[in-house]
């Protein structure tokens, strides 16, 4: 059986339009998930775009991947991730045991990340792994017009926080027949920590299109 590589994307956007498409460090925001992949042929065998949108198909190919035709009624808004990647393992027509989920709105990643995920997750008896942060803000909410904090005492340090951690997205790895089951995530799934400039970028506005255009030129261009 296969390991394989899923990345979604389809065409429509609605606060960044065609944001897949749309040239990120001179080459299209999908390429840099697919290039990724592309550098870890030892752990990925297959690369797979799944996609509603003709353009982004033409990236995708143009690019070196395989492209899975999305349906339109898979491609709403509020639409979930985890039914495309059902539907993309639905029509590969061989048996796959471990899909790596790549997003393509995470265009930045730390070069050994997957290896290294994929090497810890190997070792586990886990049914997948998903990326995570250590979170080192003070939350709280607003109830009755008055601040609640969630995480920590008025007066405490930022540093005594106890820790919390958020998903970033930057990748996931999970068993195919997990996917099967409608998860990506079990009670059989391990986090693994990515404290990283590059998991704080997730690309849904115009305004973090520019900051990890910032940091693309201030980072992988400067250091090259």
């Amino acid at each position: 059986m296969k390991n394989i590589a899923i990345i979604p994307a389809r065409g429509g956007s609605k606060r960044l339009p065609d944001k897949n498409s749309l040239l990120f460090g001179g080459i299209p925001l999908i390429a840099h998930s697919i290039l990724f992949a592309q550098q870890h042929k030892d752990i990925v065998d297959e690369i797979y775009v799944s996609t509603d949108d003709e353009v982004i198909k033409k990236i995708a190919l143009d690019y070196g991947a395989q492209v899975i035709d999305r349906p339109a009624y898979l491609s709403g808004d509020l639409e979930p991730t985890i039914t495309a990647v059902q539907h993309a393992l639905d029509v590969i027509p061989y048996a796959v045991d471990t899909v790596v989920l790549l997003q393509a709105t995470n265009p930045l990643r730390p070069e050994n990340l997957l290896r290294e995920a994929f090497e810890y997750y190997s070792i586990s008896d886990s049914d997948s792994l998903f990326t995570v942060t250590r979170n080192h803000q003070k939350l709280g909410k607003i109830s009755n017009h008055c601040f609640e904090p969630y995480n920590y005492t008025i007066g405490q340090r930022s540093q005594d926080l106890e820790p919390l951690y958020f998903e970033n997205g930057l990748l996931y790895i999970s068993k195919a027949k997990l996917i099967k089951e409608g998860k990506i995530f079990s009670q059989n799934s391990i986090p693994y920590e990515v404290n990283h400039i590059f998991a704080s970028i997730d690309i849904d506005t115009q305004d973090d299109f520019d900051y990890a255009e910032y940091l693309y030129q201030k980072i992988i261009i400067h250091n090259s």
